[in-house]
């Protein structure tokens, strides 16, 4: 890899417009991601965050602008071209396929016909419920053994990108702690990550960096611990302060 690319971000938004009918929702949209960070996209309910996130997928396509992951431009590239490029998607709705087993979800995830024995177990390291429930039908685990799979099923295969749309909504405490500890062990891989979040105290766990979209902008841009010690600009961005979510 030359040092221009390794100096690249691995994503990298540039004036990006979506309209969804007749509908405008992302307005001229300019953050990067740097290559191995944790960037969390903050913002209020209906701010544009998810049709970012499907934006970059390709599940719908930009309007205007142009996006670029790892140095290649996937503005009007189809979803499953953004995959083949090593991007995963977790979707706010999960997007599990309840009648099959936990282990045939994963299989459909898999690029070979069974994953990587390594692999898997350091996901059951990440996640022991998807060992537990391996042979078990996917709609009846609990949401949060859901959510663990989902994300189990992104990363089945190793990924350079990996899109997160509310990991912890609807989850009890005790397994948004263990949520954050999966995180943090993908931290330590080479994957790089962006999510959408709703849960700050989360986001404040996890995060390198942080975007915060308005109204289908982005308003901000910088580092987390920096909004984390500024009650002031969280109250301006967010509408409270972080404090309130303790």
């Amino acid at each position: 890899m030359t040092p221009e690319r390794m100096l690249a971000p691995m994503l990298s938004l540039r004036d990006v417009n979506t309209h969804i009918a007749q509908y405008h929702i992302l307005h001229g949209v300019d953050f990067e991601v740097p290559r191995g960070s944790l960037t969390m996209l903050l913002g209020r309910n209906g701010a544009g965050k998810t049709t970012c996130l499907r934006t970059i997928m390709g599940l719908w396509h930009a309007s205007a602008g142009s996006i670029r992951v790892d140095g290649r431009d996937i503005t009007r590239a189809e979803t499953p071209d953004v995959a083949q490029l090593g991007v995963a998607y977790v979707p706010e709705n999960m997007g599990i396929f309840a009648g099959l087993t936990v282990r045939e979800n994963l299989l459909l995830a898999a690029r070979a016909a069974e994953p990587d024995a390594k692999r898997l177990d350091w996901i059951f390291g990440l996640f022991p419920a998807i060992k537990t429930f391996w042979n078990a039908l996917a709609g009846n685990l609990s949401g949060g053994q859901k959510q663990m799979l989902a994300i189990a099923r992104a990363i089945v295969e190793p990924r350079k990108l990996l899109l997160v749309d509310e990991p912890t909504k609807g989850l009890a405490p005790a397994i948004i702690g263990n949520m954050v500890e999966a995180f943090k062990e993908l931290k330590r891989t080479e994957t790089t990550i962006l999510v959408v979040e709703q849960n700050f105290n989360f986001a404040r766990s996890l995060g390198d960096l942080v975007a915060v979209m308005d109204s289908g902008h982005i308003v901000h841009t910088g580092g987390m611990d920096a909004l984390a010690a500024d009650a002031a600009l969280q109250t301006r961005l967010l509408g409270f302060s972080l404090d309130a979510h303790q």
